[in-house]
């Protein structure tokens, strides 16, 4: 990766030209030796603008309420295009479980959980797929084109660009079957780079095929980590429905502001739920290369933005373990249950 002052290689993503954006009132126009010049018009005057973010790759990771609530999808929807105007290179990924249950729950198909994840039968995989592709994606596109001819979709699936395996999962030390869940094992992230290289912004829905060609649910956030690690990406956002991580839930709601990769190992035994595949995603994303990982409350309006751009946004930031730097205490005295309304599915 080049570092600052240095002029983008011919071909590189940092020598794109990216497509013309007409500015909205008050957006202020930028030039830096690294950044493509264009318009940014932050929702949040105090937001500064990052050289340092020039040219990297953010991988974000949405659901939940982000993809419930219209005017939440709008603000994420804002966010990513300013990103991309500032400079960076933001990939989309997200999820649909709620999304999901509310069609089975209208198909009458059978909704089932162990180990706090969705089984996935043969019938529901249809249903994930139409879902994630044909519903979620299809409103994230339009939301974040409402800006301009930016976004792209497509599935894990496309040019095998996610690989999975069947996913083992255990309760009290023994196996259950969760059915066509996959654990993602391999990523050809050329797809990606590609639709990056010619200015665009990738939608990723988190399906996958596996070696034996069967076709997998796969968690989003563990998709998203895995796609942060492939494309070399500075960072990783996951976005979710509670504050960030909890120190010692249900007796507090005191959030860890920040922590290290071996901090976070510590505390994996003791989480549940949603919140334990999201951890995890942060953990392998860390120990894989990715700068650092930030998990935010996606219902707060612009929280990618400020997040990114300002790292004041509260919620936990995951670092490597090399980024400590050997005078920060800390008081991790429970490891934190699961977060409340945390999604607890696949997707």
């Amino acid at each position: 990766m080049r570092t600052l002052g240095e002029q983008p290689a011919a071909g590189s993503l940092d020598s794109v030209r990216r497509a013309d954006v007409v500015p909205r009132p008050g957006a202020a126009t930028r030039t830096t030796a690294d950044a493509h010049p264009g318009p940014v018009d932050l929702p949040a005057a105090d937001v500064p603008w990052s050289e340092a973010l020039q040219g990297r790759t953010v991988v974000v990771k949405c659901g939940g309420s982000t993809l419930d609530d219209p005017a939440l999808r709008r603000s994420f929807a804002q966010d990513v295009v300013e990103l991309w105007q500032a400079g960076l290179h933001p990939v989309v990924v997200h999820g649909g479980g709620p999304q999901i249950s509310s069609m089975l729950d209208r198909l009458a198909l059978e909704v089932r959980f162990e180990a706090g994840m969705r089984v996935t039968t043969p019938e529901a995989m249809d249903v994930v797929r139409m879902v994630l592709t044909g519903q979620v994606q299809r409103d994230l596109v339009g939301a974040i084109n409402a800006h301009g001819p930016f976004a792209v979709g497509m599935s894990g699936e496309d040019a095998h660009t996610l690989t999975a395996e069947r996913r083992p999962a255990w309760v009290d030390g023994r196996p259950v079957d969760i059915g066509l869940v996959g654990d993602i094992v391999d990523v050809a992230p050329d797809t990606v780079r590609n639709l990056l290289a010619g200015g665009r912004i990738p939608v990723v829905s988190p399906v996958a095929r596996g070696a034996d060609g069967q076709v997998y649910n796969v968690n989003a956030d563990l998709a998203a980590s895995a796609l942060a690690v492939a494309l070399g990406a500075d960072r990783l956002v996951m976005l979710t429905d509670v504050p960030g991580l909890y120190a010692d839930w249900p007796r507090s709601t005191e959030v860890i502001p920040e922590l290290t990769a071996g901090e976070l190992e510590s505390l994996l035994p003791g989480l549940a739920g949603g919140m334990l595949p999201k951890m995890e995603g942060c953990l392998r994303a860390v120990r894989s290369g990715v700068g650092r990982v930030h998990v935010l409350d996606g219902r707060t309006p612009h929280a990618v933005l400020r997040g990114v751009l300002t790292e004041e946004n509260p919620g936990t930031t995951v670092l490597p373990d090399e980024a400590a730097d050997g005078t920060r205490t800390s008081s991790r005295a429970a490891a934190p249950a699961v977060a409340p309304h945390e999604e607890e599915t696949p997707a």
